[in-house]
């Protein structure tokens, strides 16, 4: 699955959203570049249905949700013989993934019709299962089309990288987190209104990102499937938050993703800007739900996820999920 993957040539960013007062923090020694992105997902088979896959640290303490989410996916197509694609994800996080241990995967072939072929991927460390993904593949055909308008947002060339953001805030972060939260991203983020991710002020629940790969990537549909998934685990849940003014990191809340939905609706890239728009229309029970949809520049929908968290306010002892 590894390939040559070319960078994308550099665009001029805006600065009006920045902590261009602090000073600039110098390139971080640790790196996560596309082609590690792209190794990742490229599972080792270890026997028929069953994959083994390696782990990414990008500062959550635990195995990122979407990286399990993507490997899973690429898991359930290898098995999948036909040319079909994947339109529909529906994934269980089930424990903390531990970032010192691979993670196997095995894949169980329910059904593989005329059009439609279903997996079930299960994600196992130290013997028990980590998270559980069903997954369906469809053939290529044609029928009825239409779709939600795109918001109207400035355009990502207008906007700063999120990146720059946070290392201009880097004397904010804590120093065991400082290297691996200012560390080179795979991915390019540019969010429209940014947050304070210490000490955000209190809004609606809706936001809206740019992103794309920061270099060109193959054009096998399945990396571009795989590595949007993966995004798509970024920031979603946190749009619960915002009507609580409630830091994703801050000791007085327990926050975990506790499912996961992602359905492709049209062929797209993954290193070509797309527009993430989410909201939370609900948090109740101590846990919150948001729904995310992503456009292409020209305005079309290509894909949508949701996903419901833990949100727990965090009592003085330890609370376990």
């Amino acid at each position: 699955m590894v390939a040559i993957i070319q960078r994308h040539p550099a665009t001029s960013t805006s600065t009006s959203t920045s902590t261009s007062h602090q000073p600039e923090l110098p390139a971080p020694e640790m790196s996560f570049p596309v082609e590690e992105l792209l190794a990742l997902l490229d599972l080792e088979p270890i026997e028929v249905n069953i994959y083994r896959g390696r782990n990414r640290d990008i500062g959550t303490a635990r195995v990122f949700g979407g990286q399990v989410l993507a490997q899973a996916l690429v898991a359930a197509h290898r098995t999948v013989d036909e040319p079909r694609e994947a339109h529909s994800l529906h994934g269980y996080f089930i424990l903390p993934g531990d970032l010192g241990a691979p993670i196997v995967y095995f894949v169980d072939r329910l059904r593989d019709g005329s059009s439609f072929s279903t997996r079930q991927v299960t994600a196992i460390q130290h013997g028990r299962a980590i998270f559980s993904l069903s997954a369906s593949f469809h053939i290529a055909e044609t029928g009825y089309e239409h779709q939600a308008p795109k918001p109207d947002v400035p355009p990502p060339e207008e906007l700063a990288n999120e990146l720059d953001l946070i290392r201009g805030m880097a004397g904010r972060i804590p120093d065991a987190l400082r290297t691996v939260l200012t560390q080179d991203r795979p991915i390019d983020f540019r969010p429209v209104a940014p947050i304070d991710p210490f000490h955000p002020e209190k809004r609606p629940p809706v936001r809206y990102l740019w992103l794309r790969a920061i270099e060109r990537l193959p054009d096998d549909p399945l990396i571009h499937q795989a590595v949007l998934a993966y995004a798509s685990d970024h920031g979603l849940l946190g749009t619960a938050l915002l009507p609580h003014g409630v830091a994703p990191r801050s000791p007085a809340l327990q926050l975990a993703t506790l499912d996961h939905a992602f359905w492709a609706h049209r062929r797209f890239r993954a290193d070509e800007w797309l527009l993430y728009a989410m909201d939370s229309p609900a948090a109740a029970g101590a846990r919150g739900f948001t729904r995310g949809a992503f456009y292409t520049r020209d305005g079309t929908l290509v894909a949508s996820v949701a996903q419901e968290g833990l949100m727990r306010p965090r009592p003085s002892e330890t609370v376990t999920r």
